[in-house]
């Protein structure tokens, strides 16, 4: 196969949602492309499509969910897939860490036999070999007495105990793509940075791409290339992320921006925040989805969906703002 070509490509990703108040867009023309060995992440207010982009990647829309455009994975189109097919790709080639670990393991199930029941469908590992090699993963994710850990339930584990239990089930098939969902919710500032250097260190030991999902900007700009900004289901803003973070181009990046704490404010200080609040997916304005939050909004912002323009004549950063100043 060519190695040059894509993993991953997304052309005009839409997902529609049936909501009690009518159709809801919750992706509105979402494109990216990602090659092995990619680390990209995608950040954004709760509610702006970032964990949609995730499940759809992973065949895990709601059932009621309609999905249009493409979404190619290895030249393979996935769109339309039938629900046999997605059980042979998922968590086999494409793998998620799910932002919650308490949910996301069955607590009905000792942790060895989670991770080997992957092993045994997707690698044909019988119930001995299949241990061996949970035993195995839980080790490479540095989990402590792992030995132990195998025959323990999830609730018996902390939680940073139970994100690795995660990580290795995401890792067990050996995917060409992790997707990375909040991967360190709940956790504390060192847990947090532990979970995500070996995360950092799998990834690139195994040469997976990397989709990180996450609201944390301090997150982004230490571990992924590439940075794109979702608001309202499309992705404003998008580009290497030093240049992004450098730049912040459109409005609602300089807003994220603005409204993070920030070491050495005095005590008291109050961090500016971006007016009113994301809107309900039903909701969105026909225009730029940030218009009525926005302060520099006209009534050309409302009339359509602003285009991609290149950032200071950079193809590879893009934002989609008629506001952009040439050469900013």
């Amino acid at each position: 196969m060519d190695t040059d070509e894509p993993l991953l490509h997304l052309r005009d990703l839409r997902v529609t949602l049936r909501t009690p108040r009518g159709p809801a867009d919750a992706l509105r023309g979402v494109s990216f492309t990602m090659r092995r060995g990619d680390t990209v992440g995608l950040i954004g207010e709760s509610g702006s499509g970032k964990s949609i982009t995730g499940l759809a990647l992973i065949g895990l829309l709601p059932e009621d969910a309609q999905a249009a455009g493409s979404m190619r994975f290895d030249g393979r189109e996935l769109v339309g897939l039938a629900d046999p097919e997605w059980c042979r790709l998922r968590g086999n080639r494409i793998a998620m860490i799910f932002q919650e670990p308490m949910t996301a393991l069955n607590p009905l199930h000792r942790v060895g036999r989670q991770i080997g029941e992957s092993l045994r469908l997707h690698r044909g590992l019988d119930a001995r070999a299949a241990r061996a090699e949970a035993l195995r993963l839980l080790e490479r994710v540095r989990m402590p007495q792992a030995a132990r850990r195998l025959d323990a339930w999830p609730h018996q584990l902390s939680g940073g105990q139970r994100q690795r239990v995660l990580i290795a089930l995401a890792l067990a098939c050996k995917p060409d793509l992790l997707i990375a969902d909040e991967p360190t919710t709940a956790l504390d500032a060192t847990l947090q940075r532990e979970v995500l250097q070996l995360i950092a260190a799998l990834v690139r030991e195994d040469g997976m791409a990397l989709l990180l999902i996450s609201h944390d900007l301090a997150l982004m700009s230490e571990n992924v290339q590439r940075t794109m900004v979702m608001y309202g289901g499309t992705v404003v803003e998008s580009g290497p992320t030093a240049s992004v973070f450098r730049r912040l181009a459109h409005p609602y990046t300089r807003g994220l921006f603005a409204a993070r704490p920030r070491i050495g404010l005095p005590r008291g200080t109050r961090l500016p925040t971006i007016p009113g609040r994301v809107p309900e997916l039903v909701d969105l304005p026909a225009g730029c989805p940030f218009a009525d939050r926005c302060d520099r909004v006209t009534d050309a912002c409302r009339a359509a969906p602003p285009p991609p323009v290149p950032v200071a004549g950079d193809d590879d950063h893009v934002a989609r703002c008629i506001h952009l100043e040439a050469g900013s």
